[in-house]
């Protein structure tokens, strides 16, 4: 059998999980990744915040009323959810599930104490990274050259940025984010080897019952 005619081994996928004070970099991070790597798939979430005017419905966000999101609680749609600066957000449970069935990996642009819910529910298929700022003064210049968001809501993150940083021991790897470029190849060496885990490649005992069979 040639290389090009030896089978697929079957996997599982992996939920990548990337956390980080707002204006750290992990939503250009979460960007790159998505468009180097066809084979993950960007949680989309539910939020009740309003929607910016760089933001997709349905691409960035799905944008929902709190009742609608009241009721998603309710039924137990969400693998995780939290309310953060007066709004709700949340990861639908159903979508995640068939991807990782698949063998499809899912990434996820959620805080800490969402990242704990994934935790306490499906933490075999979990693989958390921190994104670090490389400094204080690097986090505001980003947040006001971001110009989304007014001034008294970068006060805000900004004043929450120490609380959410003291997290990042909880996370099983860290990036600090001094260059987009350098901070991708290291995000991208943690999925390849994440991918490459035994207990992800379900498939590896058929694959190495058919070598030992001479097929």
């Amino acid at each position: 059998m040639s290389n090009d005619e030896a089978p697929v081994i079957q996997r599982r996928g992996l939920m990548l999980v990337l956390s980080s004070p707002s204006g750290a970099g992990k939503t250009t991070l979460s960007r790159q990744l998505l468009d180097n790597d066809k084979q993950i798939e960007l949680s989309i979430s539910c939020t009740t915040r309003a929607r910016r005017p760089s933001e997709k419905d349905g691409v960035d966000y799905r944008f929902v009323d709190t009742p609608t999101f009241s009721g998603m609680i309710e039924r137990g749609e969400f693998l995780e959810h939290a309310r953060v600066f007066d709004h709700y957000y949340g990861t639908p449970r159903a979508p995640v599930d068939a991807a990782l069935k698949g063998g499809r990996d899912v990434l996820f642009d959620i805080d800490w104490q969402g990242t704990q819910q994934l935790a306490g529910k499906v933490k075999a298929d979990l693989v958390t990274v921190f994104i670090l700022p490389p400094s204080t003064r690097d986090l505001e210049k980003r947040l006001l050259t971001r110009a989304q968001d007014p001034k008294e809501v970068v006060a805000q993150r900004m004043a929450k940025a120490a609380d959410e940083m003291s997290h990042y021991a909880e996370y099983n790897y860290v990036i600090v984010n001094r260059d987009i470029g350098t901070s991708l190849s290291n995000l991208k060496a943690i999925l390849t080897a994440e991918r490459l885990k035994l207990e992800r490649q379900v498939g590896l005992s058929d694959f190495v019952k058919a070598l030992r069979e001479g097929r």
